[in-house]
């Protein structure tokens, strides 16, 4: 039933490689058609994963975009993410960083709906950017679940429901997790399940979550298929110690430029990492430096 054993390690699916496995495993078909029904709040008849291909899985793991592109039965555009560590912002705490990564990928997939035949803009797919975030952004808005569309500054009407951004935040679930699994919605369930399946002492709540939902107990399996899978138990492994170096870098450069410079220490990680042939994308991550200063580098 896809019960998850009490005495074995589970791999995080709030990890963003673990996530797009579990999504677009060829089997698992019904798990993603759920959790998209559940997100968007609709019946979802049937999805088509656009970007089914997995990076490579070695310590010199270049790709980073780990997202889920897909199409539904009514041509609704759908890109989920999971943001499982944060990227680099500024210290006042508005998140403007991911804010813009999500309107950048929303846009860019809205935009690149082909125009051939096309006659009215009006009939475009609607497209939806969905990030589920292990940590908070919004911490002055009490939901876990904060969606964003076209609307007057003042008066609120809307102007499209052409572009939707939805933030579900897995670090608010502290209340939700004390609920009875019959008083949970579906995208309840799903949360819990990102977030808490791989901690040992909400097993049993997750299990119950599990056992509620036939899309649950199909995704329950696919985990603990791929925890069971040691080359993806290296991956993680390998990809976890990458991270950890590289903020261990950062956090060496940024004592030393205490006293050199910040600048100077974050464009020296920042050149190490394009000599390892890092992504301008992975290198602004790391570093917290501009696009437009990481490319003057790479020359």
């Amino acid at each position: 039933m896809g019960l998850l054993p009490m005495d074995i390690e589970i791999l995080p699916p709030s990890d963003d490689r673990i996530f797009k496995l579990l999504m677009t495993s060829p089997e698992g078909k019904p798990v993603l058609i759920d959790l998209i029904s559940a997100t968007l709040r609709r019946s979802v008849v049937d999805v088509v994963v656009r970007n089914n291909e997995l990076p490579p899985g070695d310590t010199d793991e270049k790709a980073e975009r780990l997202d889920v592109n897909c199409k539904i039965d009514d041509g609704t555009q759908v890109d989920l993410e999971m943001q499982a560590s944060r990227i680099q912002e500024d210290s006042d705490g508005k998140h403007k960083n991911l804010k813009g990564k999500s309107i950048y990928y929303l846009c860019d997939l809205h935009s690149s709906q082909s125009s051939k035949g096309l006659r009215r803009y009006d009939k475009l797919a609607q497209t939806y950017q969905v990030t589920f975030c292990s940590y908070t952004v919004f911490p002055n808005l009490p939901d876990y679940v904060n969606s964003f569309s076209m609307r007057h500054n003042a008066n609120n009407e809307l102007l499209s429901d052409a572009i939707h951004v939805i933030y579900v935040e897995l670090s608010k679930l502290g209340g939700i997790i004390k609920k009875s699994v019959d008083d949970m919605t579906d995208l309840e369930k799903w949360a819990l399940f990102l977030h808490y399946a791989n901690i040992p002492e909400y097993r049993e709540t997750v299990n119950r979550v599990i056992q509620s939902k036939e899309a649950l107990q199909m995704a329950g399996s696919l985990l603990m298929s791929v925890s069971k899978d040691e080359r993806e138990r290296a991956v993680f492994r390998s990809r976890r110690m990458y991270e950890t170096d590289m903020q261990s870098n950062l956090a060496t450069a940024e004592d030393r430029g205490r006293k050199e410079g910040w600048r100077d220490g974050a464009l020296a990680v920042a050149q190490n990492m394009i000599a390892e042939g890092e992504s301008v994308e992975k290198i602004t991550k790391y570093t917290g430096l501009t696009r437009e200063e990481v490319e003057k580098l790479d020359v």
